[in-house]
């Protein structure tokens, strides 16, 4: 089996639409794969359908957007085969709509300092379910500011270190109310991007909330952040899943879906993850239950002595 539990479509970030996804990955053999959009479940559910056409199984995922409200850092979390989809909507839309705002504003900002229009923009975010930086820089790019989507113009925009910045950090949900979510949802929340967290609590304090995993198998790690997330993972009990984070023309690098060393027992354990929790979760209970009635036991004996006592 390969797989792949990372993929971006035209949805969101992505350049390829839902069916050209899917045929790139029987294309290069990859046998599942994760169509994790952001705030959008959208292409899961055609993605099902046209990935049986295919010969490619495609688990119902979606990259939810979130705040770190420690220190304002944006953080995403993935979600993986939910229960009741329809209740991550709302949740959804709302960051949707955040992040519409926020690229609104750094495209009205580029357009003071390039001819460009916002009308173009929404061309180039055509099909997408709002609107990305990587649609500003494709309008840079189409009318010649630029040859490329991630460069020096790039940097100068959007860079953190940059004199003439323009990028706005959008305030999503608080990531801890959107792990609520997901496990509301029914679903299994992974956190992607790990390494990125500029707060060294947080991934504890997720793990504390109930995260379910982590993303390890991804070449945006190295090997020694690999192996040290591995142990953690160990260590904690969590769910191991990887991805190319695969987005077509919009990827930094040259990257197609499948390129990722995620190893089938990682699949498999993702999607027996649910049936495994339930029978853990029945059997602690029937063990507390039996601990209940044994000590209810215990109890009941010296009550009983003092009783025959008494009548002798």
């Amino acid at each position: 089996m390969s797989a792949d539990l990372h993929c971006h479509t035209r949805l969101s970030n992505g350049s390829l639409g839902i069916e050209e996804l899917i045929t790139l990955a029987q294309k290069r053999g990859v046998t599942t794969i994760a169509i994790t959009d952001h705030d959008c479940l959208a292409g899961t559910i055609r993605g099902a359908i046209i990935g049986k056409r295919h010969g490619v199984n495609v688990i119902q995922g979606v990259e939810l957007s979130g705040t770190d409200k420690s220190n304002g850092q944006e953080i995403h979390m993935l979600c993986y085969k939910p229960d009741f989809p329809d209740r991550l909507e709302g949740l959804c839309a709302r960051s949707r709509q955040i992040r519409k705002r926020s690229t609104d504003f750094m495209m009205l900002k580029a357009a003071q300092r390039y001819p460009i229009t916002p009308e173009f923009v929404a061309k180039c975010a055509s099909g997408s379910t709002t609107r990305f930086k990587v649609h500003i820089m494709q309008a840079l790019w189409e009318n010649g500011f630029t040859d490329k989507i991630f460069g020096d113009l790039y940097t100068e925009l959007f860079g953190p270190d940059s004199k003439n910045s323009i990028n706005h950090v959008p305030t999503y949900e608080d990531i801890f109310d959107v792990l609520k979510q997901i496990h509301d949802a029914g679903g299994i929340a992974v956190l992607p991007h790990p390494q990125r967290c500029k707060n060294p609590k947080l991934l504890d304090e997720l793990v504390a909330a109930g995260l379910d995993g982590i993303e390890i198998y991804t070449r945006s790690l190295t090997d020694d952040e690999k192996a040290t997330f591995k142990k953690y993972a160990a260590k904690h009990k969590l769910l191991t899943t990887g991805g190319s984070n695969f987005k077509g023309l919009y990827n930094r690098e040259i990257i197609s879906i499948g390129d990722c060393d995620l190893p089938d027992s990682c699949v498999q354990e993702l999607l027996t993850y649910k049936s495994r929790k339930k029978k853990s979760e029945r059997k602690a209970a029937k063990a507390a239950e039996a601990e209940a009635d044994a000590d209810a036991t215990a109890e009941a004996k010296p009550k009983a002595k003092k009783k025959a006592t008494a009548k002798k």
